[in-house]
């Protein structure tokens, strides 16, 4: 076991999961509008989409590599629709007390198809494979192995961020607060999006 590699490799993973990137700051802003309890769903499709891929990416890393097109592709896809998120939350009028919000619940689905378009998530595993596909030997096993541990980091981080997000509905109760707590997750959303968008 290289154990200097495993520590690199928890040293890369761990702020990777827990910064802030499309995952992360849809469910805070999931969570601030739909409650924890609601955002888990779009969490455990997060949680089998992130994996799935990590999986695709350890299976299929050289013909990735040399396809930048159809990564640029996805990657801009991904960017328009976490952008018209950011817009649609922006725009969200306040929730009053026992009421329920105007946009849509984001369920299972959505958290496990928005994996393909997640450029962040492309670029973590692609640098994770590259980096580290032979820490715990050669062959496929390895990778299963990277993504499971990658899971076991990354899916805590979207609960948090989730409950994050109701935590700061909570400080943000009155009707101006919330107005200025759904432009500024809005907002945050949208720069997410055009980072992932940009030139890497």
């Amino acid at each position: 076991m290289d154990y200097e590699g495993l520590v690199a490799f928890l040293v890369f993973i761990v702020p990777m999961c827990f910064s802030p990137g499309p995952n992360n700051m849809l469910c805070a802003a999931h969570g601030s509008q739909h409650g924890f309890r609601e955002t888990i769903p779009l969490t455990l499709g997060m949680l089998v989409g992130w994996s799935l891929l990590g999986l695709v990416v350890g299976l299929a890393t050289v013909f990735i590599e040399e396809n930048e097109g159809l990564f640029l592709y996805l990657t801009y896809v991904g960017a328009a629709y976490i952008a018209y998120l950011g817009f649609k939350i922006a725009f969200q009028e306040p929730i009053k007390e026992g009421e329920r919000a105007s946009t849509e619940k984001l369920g299972f689905t959505t958290g496990m198809v928005l994996q393909i378009v997640n450029g962040k998530a492309w670029v973590h595993f692609l640098v994770m494979m590259a980096s580290w596909a032979t820490l715990f030997g050669s062959g496929f096993y390895s990778k299963v192995i990277l993504v499971i541990i990658n899971a076991l980091a990354g899916f805590p981080a979207v609960l948090t961020w989730s409950a994050f997000g109701v935590g700061l509905r909570k400080i943000f109760s009155t009707p101006i607060q919330a107005k200025i707590l759904n432009a500024g997750l809005g907002v945050s959303l949208f720069a997410v999006a055009i980072w992932i968008a940009m030139p890497q």
